[in-house]
This record gives C-alpha cells, sequence and structure tokens, in this order.
C-alpha cells in the first residue's frame, strides 16, 4: 500500500487579513512538504496542473524537480497533467528529465481537466475534450516504449523517425489514468492496462465502486488483470482530535466556494461539511483514528494499491497542514500499511 501527498497548488485569501496568498510564499510551502513527507516515509509527493487565476502550479514537472532536489526517496507525481492541451512530446521530455533528475522517481498522472481555461488558452476546442485526450495518449504511450517514432494524427504535426530524447531511467516512465466520473475514462484505463486513479471528493464509497470494478473489468477482458493498479485521492486533513479537525471548515468552505459571481465552485454549508465528514461520507477530514477507519474502508471496498491525500486546500496555515502530514506518516500510515482486508 503506497501512502501520498497530494496538491494543487490553490492561491485562497488568508482568512484573518483577507488578502490572496502569494504564490512565491505557496511555492515555499509545497516544497516543504514534500521534504517533511521523504523525511517521515511516505511513498508519493504530486502536484497538479491548472492554468487560471485561482492556482499557480501550471508547470508541475519544473516544481517536481525542485522537489527531487530536497528529496532521496518519495516518488514525483503530476495530478494530473492536462495531456489533452499539451504536446505529448514535451510531456515526455520533461518528465524524463524529472526522472535523471531524481534517480528514478518521476512518475505522469495524465487526465482530461475539469476546467474549460487551459482550452482557450492553448487554442484547443473544448468540443474535442476527449478525442484530444485520447489521441495524444496513445501518442504518449508510444514514445515510451520507443525513442524513434513515427506517428500521424488529428491534433499535432506527424512525427516520422523522430528521436524523442531523454529516455527515463525508469523503462517504462510510469504512466497513470486520473480519472473524474466518467465510465469510459475507466474503462479506457483498463482497456490500456494502465494503473488509474480516482477522485473521491463527494457521496460515498458506493458511488465510486462501478467505476473501480468497470476498470478492473475492462482490463480483465484486455488480458492486463496482472499490470492493474488502483488509486484514490481525497480532500484530507487529520487533526489532533476530531474537534480541532472540524475546526478546518471555514478553509473547506473558502476553497470551494465560487469566487465570482456565476463562477465555478459549490458552496458547502456546515451540514453538508458534517455530512461529508462523518463515517460514510468522502471527506477525509477528523483525528487520526477517524480518517484511519474511513480509508481502512475505502481500501478494503475499492482493492486500492495507493491512496492521494490533498493535505493543503484552502489556505490552510502551514504548520496545521504539516501536523496533518505528521499524523498521516506515524499514525494513520502504519495501520494503512498492515491492514490486510
Amino acid at each position: 500500500m503506497e501512502l501520498g501527498i497530494l496538491t494543487l497548488g490553490d492561491l485562497q485569501r488568508d482568512l484573518s487579513s483577507g488578502r490572496r496568498r502569494r504564490a512565491v510564499d505557496r511555492m515555499a510551502d509545497i516544497l516543504g512538504y514534500a521534504a517533511l513527507a521523504d523525511r517521515l516515509g511516505l511513498d508519493v509527493f504530486a502536484v497538479g496542473e491548472h492554468h487560471s487565476a485561482e492556482f499557480f502550479t501550471s508547470s508541475p514537472a519544473v516544481v517536481l524537480a525542485a522537489a527531487a532536489a530536497r528529496t532521496t526517496a518519495i516518488r514525483l507525481a503530476s495530478a494530473t497533467t492536462l495531456l489533452g492541451i499539451a504536446d505529448p512530446v514535451r510531456v515526455y521530455e520533461d518528465f524524463a528529465t524529472v526522472d535523471l533528475i531524481s534517480r528514478g522517481r518521476a512518475e505522469i498522472i495524465a487526465g482530461r481537466s475539469a476546467f474549460a481555461e487551459p482550452f482557450r488558452l492553448f487554442g484547443y476546442d473544448t468540443a474535442d475534450y476527449d478525442a484530444l485526450f485520447a489521441e495524444k495518449l496513445g501518442l504518449l504511450l508510444n514514445i515510451r516504449s520507443s525513442e524513434k517514432v513515427t506517428w500521424h494524427g488529428r491534433f499535432r504535426p506527424a512525427l516520422d523517425d523522430a528521436f524523442v530524447t531523454p529516455r527515463a531511467a525508469q523503462d517504462p516512465l510510469p504512466v497513470w489514468v486520473g480519472v473524474g466520473g466518467s465510465p469510459d475514462s475507466a474503462e479506457r484505463a483498463g482497456r490500456l492496462g494502465l494503473p488509474m486513479i480516482l477522485g473521491y471528493i463527494g457521496g460515498t464509497l458506493a458511488h465510486v465502486k462501478p467505476l473501480a470494478d468497470a476498470y478492473r473489468a475492462a482490463g480483465e477482458r484486455a488480458g492486463h488483470a496482472d499490470s492493474l493498479k488502483l488509486a484514490l485521492s481525497t480532500h484530507f486533513h487529520a487533526g489532533a482530535d476530531a474537534a480541532s479537525a472540524r475546526a478546518t471548515y471555514p478553509y473547506y468552505h473558502e476553497y470551494l466556494r465560487p469566487k465570482t459571481q456565476g463562477g465555478r465552485g459549490f458552496t458547502v454549508t456546515p451540514a453538508a461539511f458534517a455530512a461529508g465528514t462523518a463515517p460514510d461520507g468522502a471527506i477525509m477530514i477528523g483525528s487520526a483514528a477517524e480518517v484511519t477507519e474511513k480509508l481502512i474502508a475505502a481500501k478494503k471496498t475499492l482493492g486500492l494499491d495507493r491512496i492521494f491525500a490533498q493535505v493543503d486546500w484552502g489556505g490552510l496555515p502551514a504548520a496545521l497542514v504539516e501536523d496533518s502530514i505528521g499524523r498521516y506518516a506515524t499514525q494513520i500510515a502504519p495501520e494503512l500499511r498492515s491492514h490486510v482486508p
């Protein structure tokens, strides 16, 4: 069982001053979290990619390269790389470079994006949302398998005996697929025999289990039963006790609320927060014992190989995040790793 932390690099306002956090300060905090997780023996550090004013981590590979220089053992992943708006040649080159810097610790988690801004920014039509991802994922896997590539497609100029260098230290460079709620995406990941990460931020385990089942069924039909791996990503905070953990509600509300009139997001009411943090809810916020019990249930129900804890949402003070990471590594991780379903 691998356990990791995840950041999306959100830029929220400070609840006491009302001012938005500075990207330079958030970057320092995030790299500190990576180093702390590495020292405490966690397995993975992941950075999301966004292209809007609410986030600042638009280049995960650069952040991961900086994290590589400050760590020795922890694996370094994107969460996710927005493959539909990217050039797979450049994606492979960037992550192969991170892999060389880190001596074989880089991973790509490829996703389609839940936001429209990247498509406008890079000149793609959202009507091609899935076709872009499918074609570029195929090219990325082609590049991963061979340094000399001949390829023709719809969305990128053709490649004719093109050399793609450098080559990653790992062979193959790990590529995961990030999935929100689409059964088609889960089936594609299984059909390709790729490891999959499921986002779990609402509902119950019963809502995401059909995606896990569809993934495994597709993988087995395609002959990939032995290569399938499943991960779960969830909002997380392990407090000193249940009350102090749930006292983070104002930060959670701030993280998810719409920031503009009619903008994306949703308002988490106190009642919804209480339901989400209840034993059968998706929000992993509570005491270490409460969170451990919920994560063990997720591991048992879904058959998980890896868990990503999103630890630094909504402008949580760095001291609270560091304390939460510490409890995750020293109290929760041993229970999860030793638990046999």
